[in-house]
C-alpha cells in the first residue's frame, strides 16, 4: 500500500475502506469488516516484489483497466475502433460525502475516456453501492468490450468458499458450495434476465473458516434485469477478487463523443456472522428497497391457474372465488386465458381484451361478483410476449425482435417484443393504463415465458445499425420504465414479478414489485428447498408461494397440507390448489391456517431471520423475531425419515434458535409451554413429528 489519502465508508456496523495504489493509478481496498478494521496494517497489503506479473496484477484494485492490469483480470476493456485496446488513466479527483458516498475520477487524455468510481451506502443497512460511469472525453467513438460495475476484493488465507444459487426451471435457487483454492469461478445469463440457471448474487468467505458462526461473509448482488456475468478469482498470494457487471448482447457497446454510459449498481454486503448473518443483511436491504410499501400486509391470494388452465369461464371462477373466499383469501387472481384468442399458448398474446365468450354478461359484472365476495381482483399479463396469431403481430410485426433473413425461433409458441422501443413501451403502458383504469383490477402478475432468440432491430433508421445498438441495456430500460409508470401511475396495484417462474428475481425488479414469483415448482420438499436457497438472497416479504396439490419433482415423497401451508406460510401465502376437490375438511384445516398466517403475516415479513438448519437435515426450520422482540414465529417441517417414531420410544426432534437473550422467558401461544432463553439456545424447540404431523408453527410470546 501507499502513503496515499484513506477513504473511509461507513454502515451501520461496517466500514470500507479505499486508497490509492500503483502512485496514484487506480484505487485500492485498504480495509472492509466492522468498525475499526481499517485501524492496522490492512489484510490486503501485497507490496512485497512480484515476479512475472505487474504491480498492478498483484493489487487488490477497485476497478482496473486492461493496459494497466494486463494479466490477471481487467475490468475495463475499452478502445477506439482499429486502435489499441487498453486504457492508461491517471487519478484526477475524488469527491466525498462525509463517510456516505465517494466519487473517485480517473482519466486518460489518449485514449479520450473519464471513468468514474461511484460508493453509496445504504442508511439503515450494511450495504454499500457500487457502480461506475465511463464518458467519451474524445473526438472518437469508444468501443466497451468489458465494462464490470466494480470489483470486490476479499482476504482469503486458505482459499475462498464460494456460495452460489444455481439450478434450472424448476428447480431455481439451490444454494451451492465450492471451495476454490486457485483458478476463476464464472456464472453468467445471456437470456435477457437473471435467468433459471444462476441468479446474480455471490457470497464469499475464508475457506479456512466454517460456512457459520462467526466467520466473515462478503456479499454481492448485481441489479440488473438482462445479461450478466459474474466471475471469481483466487489469485497467487491468498486474495480472492469478484468482477460482475452486464453483457452487452452485441460483443460491445460503442460510446460516442460526449456520451456517459452508467453501469449497474452493484450492492456489496458484509457480515461477520457467516452466511445466516449475510441474509439478514439482505433481507434489510430489501426492505429498504420496499420502502413505504412495507407497511401494505401482502393479501393471501388464489390464483385459479391449476384449477382451470386456459379453459376461463366466469362461472367456473367465480366458483372457485366462493370457495377461496370461504377459505379466508383476501384477493382472487384470474391467471393465463382471460384474454381474446387465449384458448392455448398458440394464440392472444398482444391482444390484451377481456374474452366475450369468457365473460357473458360482461367483465365488469364479473370483477364486481368476485369483489363483493370480500375480495380485491387480480390479472396474470405478459406485456413483452405475443403470439404470432395475434390482431398485434398482423398489425406491427416490426416490434418483434428478428434478423433480416432469418428464421425466427418460437418459444412456448410466441415471440417476444423489442421492449427497447419507446413504441413498445407506450404500447404497453396504454394497455396498463386502458386495463386498470377501465376496471377494478389491484393485482397484476407480470410473466415472461421466453428468453429472446433471434435479437435484431432491423429496417430502423440511421445509426441504429446492429454495431450501434445495445438492445439488451434497451430492454431492461424500457421494463423498468414501463414498472416505474406502474408505480407512479397507479399506486394501489400490486405487482408480482413473474418469468417462468424465478428467471427475473434481482435487485432493480424487487424495487418496482411487491413480490416475486420464485418457482414454477409448488411441490413440497422441492420448494422447501427452492425457499431455503432464496431466503438465503432475499426477503420473505418477496417470495409469494403457494399452496397446491402438486406433486414432487424431484422428491415426490408426500407431505401433509400442513406442510404445504407451513412452507407458504414462510413468505407470501397464496392458494393455488383446485379447492373445488378439497374435502371440507381440508377446507377447515386451511381456513386455520391462513387465520393463523393473517395473525403472524407482520413477523414473517419485518421481522429478523435466522435459517435453522438445511432441508438435507432431518428436521430444518425459520426463526422470525417481530421488531423489538415481542414474539418468535418458528416454521419447522420433518425432511427426512422418522427414524422408527412413534412406534421406537425417542427423544423429539429439536431446533436450536438464534440470537435471544438467555434470560428471557417465552411462552407458546397454543400450548402453553414455557421456554427460558437459554433452554432454546442450548436444547431448542422440541418437535414430535410423526408421519401425520410433519410441520409445525410455533409462536413464542416474550415474557
Amino acid at each position: 500500500m501507499t502513503g496515499h489519502e484513506q477513504w473511509l465508508l461507513r454502515t451501520d456496523t461496517t466500514t470500507y475502506a479505499v486508497t490509492l495504489g500503483g502512485d496514484g493509478r487506480w484505487a485500492e481496498l485498504a480495509a472492509w469488516g466492522p468498525h475499526g478494521a481499517e485501524q492496522g496494517p490492512s489484510p490486503m497489503d501485497r507490496s512485497q516484489r512480484t515476479h512475472f506479473i505487474t504491480p498492478a496484477d498483484a493489487a487488490p484494485a477497485e476497478y482496473i483497466p486492461y493496459g494497466l492490469r494486463p494479466f490477471t483480470g481487467a475490468d475495463l476493456i475499452a478502445g477506439q475502433s482499429g486502435g489499441d485496446r487498453g486504457s492508461w488513466w491517471q487519478f484526477t479527483g475524488a469527491t466525498a460525502d462525509g463517510d456516505r458516498a465517494l466519487r473517485l475520477g480517473f482519466t486518460d487524455e489518449v485514449l479520450g475516456l473519464h471513468t468514474t468510481l461511484c460508493y453509496e451506502t445504504v442508511p439503515g443497512t450494511d450495504v454499500i453501492l457500487r457502480w461506475t460511469e465511463l464518458t467519451c472525453t474524445g473526438e472518437r467513438e469508444l468501443r466497451l468490450e468489458r465494462f464490470d460495475s466494480a470489483a470486490v476484493n476479499v482476504p482469503a488465507e486458505g482459499g475462498a468458499r464460494l456460495t452460489y444459487l444455481a439450478g434450472q426451471w424448476s428447480q431455481e435457487f439451490q444454494l451451492k458450495q465450492l471451495e476454490l483454492e486457485r483458478g476463476r469461478f464464472e456464472m453468467e445469463s445471456t437470456q435477457g434476465s437473471a435467468g433459471h440457471a444462476y441468479a446474480p448474487w455471490l457470497a464469499v468467505q475464508d475457506a479456512a473458516a466454517p460456512a457459520e458462526g462467526t466467520t466473515p461473509t462478503y456479499g454481492i448482488a448485481l441489479e440488473w434485469s438482462g445479461n450478466w456475468r459474474i466471475s471469481a478469482d483466487a489469485e497467487p498470494g491468498g486474495s480472492v477478487r469478484v468482477r460482475a457487471g452486464r453483457v452487452p448482447h452485441e460483443g460491445a457497446v460503442r460510446l460516442a463523443p460526449g456520451a456517459t454510459l452508467t453501469a449497474p449498481r452493484l450492492a456489496c454486503a458484509f457480515s461477520a456472522d457467516g452466511l445466516d448473518g449475510l441474509a439478514r443483511v439482505w433481507h434489510r436491504y430489501e426492505r429498504r428497497l420496499t420502502g413505504d410499501r412495507m407497511s401494505r400486509p401482502r393479501k393471501v391470494l388464489y390464483n385459479s391457474w391449476e384449477a382451470t388452465g386456459f379453459d376461463v369461464d366466469a362461472a367456473a371462477q367465480l366458483e372457485l372465488a366462493k370457495a377461496a373466499a370461504g377459505l379466508g383469501a383476501e384477493l382472487f387472481v384470474v391467471d393465463d386465458g382471460w384474454f381474446t384468442g387465449r384458448h392455448d399458448d398458440t394464440g392472444g398474446l398482444g391482444d390484451w381484451e377481456p374474452d366475450p365468450a369468457g365473460f357473458p354478461g360482461g367483465f365488469d359484472r364479473f370483477v364486481d361478483e368476485v369483489r363483493a365476495l370480500g375480495m380485491d381482483f387480480g390479472l396474470w399479463v405478459e406485456p413483452e410476449g405475443i403470439s404470432p396469431r395475434s390482431k398485434l403481430y398482423a398489425e406491427h410485426p416490426e416490434w418483434v425482435y428478428r434478423l433480416d433473413g432469418r428464421p425466427v425461433t418460437l418459444v412456448r409458441n410466441q415471440l417476444l417484443l423489442d421492449l427497447g422501443r419507446a413504441d413498445v413501451q407506450d404500447f404497453v403502458i396504454g394497455t396498463f393504463d386502458r386495463l386498470l383504469g377501465a376496471h377494478a383490477i389491484s393485482y397484476l402478475k407480470w410473466d415472461m415465458n421466453r428468453p429472446p432468440t433471434e435479437r435484431g432491430r432491423p429496417g430502423g433508421p440511421a445509426g441504429t445499425e446492429p454495431e450501434h445498438l445495445d438492445l439488451d441495456a434497451a430492454h431492461v430500460a424500457g421494463y423498468l420504465r414501463v414498472l416505474d409508470h406502474l408505480r407512479t401511475a397507479h399506486p394501489h396495484v400490486t405487482v408480482e414479478g413473474c418469468a417462468g417462474g424465478g428467471a427475473r428475481v434481482e435487485h432493480a425488479t424487487i424495487a418496482r414489485t411487491d413480490v416475486v414469483w420464485p418457482s414454477d415448482n409448488t411441490a413440497p420438499l422441492d420448494r422447501l428447498r427452492i425457499q431455503y436457497g432464496y431466503l438465503h438472497a432475499h426477503a420473505p416479504h418477496t417470495m409469494s408461494s403457494w399452496v397446491t396439490d402438486a406433486r414432487g419433482v424431484f422428491d415426490p415423497r408426500p407431505r401433509t397440507l400442513a406442510f404445504r401451508f407451513v412452507n407458504s406460510m414462510a413468505g407470501v401465502l397464496g392458494i393455488g390448489a383446485d379447492i373445488r376437490e378439497w374435502t371440507p375438511e381440508q377446507c377447515a384445516e386451511a381456513a386455520e391456517w391462513i387465520a393463523r398466517y393473517k395473525d403472524v403475516r407482520d413477523v414473517v415479513h419485518h421481522g429478523e431471520v435466522h435459517l435453522l438448519g438445511s432441508p438435507a437435515d432431518p428436521t430444518c426450520g425459520i426463526q422470525y423475531e417481530e421488531p423489538g422482540g415481542g414474539r418468535l414465529v418458528v416454521t419447522a417441517w420433518s425432511t427426512g425419515v422418522l427414524d422408527g417414531a412413534p412406534l421406537v420410544p425417542g427423544r423429539a426432534a429439536r431446533l436450536r434458535l438464534r440470537g435471544l437473550s438467555p434470560d428471557a422467558l417465552y411462552t407458546d401461544q397454543d400450548s402453553g409451554t414455557r421456554y427460558s432463553g437459554a433452554h432454546l439456545l442450548h436444547s431448542g424447540l422440541p418437535f414430535a413429528w410423526t408421519a401425520g404431523h410433519d410441520a409445525e408453527l410455533v409462536v413464542l410470546a416474550r415474557q
